[in-house]
């Protein structure tokens, strides 16, 4: 669970169309809590998503802070606080900056990015080691945060069939990815709020210290207006690390629950 906890949150994210929902999947104030648990018993930490409107440059953007932070017994031999923020325009869902200050068991980093999307440019600031560099990005690149705002607002998730793969460029730290998302189908899950009709998507990544294999992430989304992240888990190289939603506000839609 070293790396990323809440990139656990944030990858919720090309082989299929994009429709633009009629309604906006989230708006300015939404909220995210989540609590994440280690192998299925051990309280791990928790995260944040929050969304609010802002300019940026003169634009009008949303704004979101994710926030990580491990707690109880992990945080005595293993202490994570991660900051990530996205700036990203409000109609396109493109980002035009992007910061990740993180300090997971005394591994810091402190990058910060700025996009240059007409010109397909990352001019990335690694204030650690105060050096920058200009980077050649994909089209229409996203960062790790963006990602999941776009598909939220992007997908058109009606259309969508068990297999069927969503691929995307993202631009993360100093390189450019190639990110893949596979569709799994539909499931009934029980949360704190109740039994909730949800979309499961599995997140490809890299395999190795981390990760069991490239199939090591599920993702469940509520089927509604909404897409609310409810559950991630992974299957790590060691145990496992599931992130469960446990508060909210803020949604632009209401919250579709099939029984208490």
């Amino acid at each position: 669970m070293k790396k990323h906890i809440l990139l656990l949150i944030a990858i919720f994210t090309a082989g299929l169309s994009y429709a633009v929902q009629q309604e906006p999947a989230f708006k300015d104030g939404e909220w995210f809590k989540f609590k994440m648990s280690y192998s299925g018993w051990m309280k791990a930490g928790n995260a944040t998503l929050q969304v609010k409107e802002t300019t940026l440059n003169g634009k009008p953007v949303f704004h979101v802070v994710g926030k990580g932070w491990t707690t109880g017994m992990i945080k005595w031999f293993f202490k994570v606080e991660d900051r990530y923020e996205s700036y990203f325009d409000k109609s396109t869902i493109l980002p035009y900056k992007f910061i990740r200050n993180i300090d997971e068991g005394g591994h810091k980093k402190n990058i910060e990015i700025e996009f240059d999307q007409p010109n397909k440019k990352a001019l990335v600031y690694n204030k650690k080691h105060d050096t920058k560099k200009t980077i050649n990005t994909k089209p229409n690149v996203q960062d790790m945060v963006s990602t999941f705002y776009f598909l939220r607002n992007k997908l058109d998730t009606k259309n969508l069939k068990e297999g069927d793969e969503i691929k995307l460029d993202m631009f993360f730290d100093e390189e450019n990815y190639g990110f893949k998302l596979k569709y799994l189908g539909k499931e009934n899950l029980d949360t704190t709020f109740g039994t909730v009709e949800t979309l499961m998507f599995r997140p490809y990544v890299m395999a190795g210290r981390v990760f069991k294999e490239e199939e090591s992430l599920t993702l469940w989304v509520s089927n509604d207006k909404n897409k609310i992240p409810l559950r991630i888990k992974a299957d790590l190289a060691v145990g496992s690390l599931r992130a469960d939603l446990e508060a909210f506000k803020g949604l632009k839609h209401s919250f579709k629950i099939i029984a208490d």
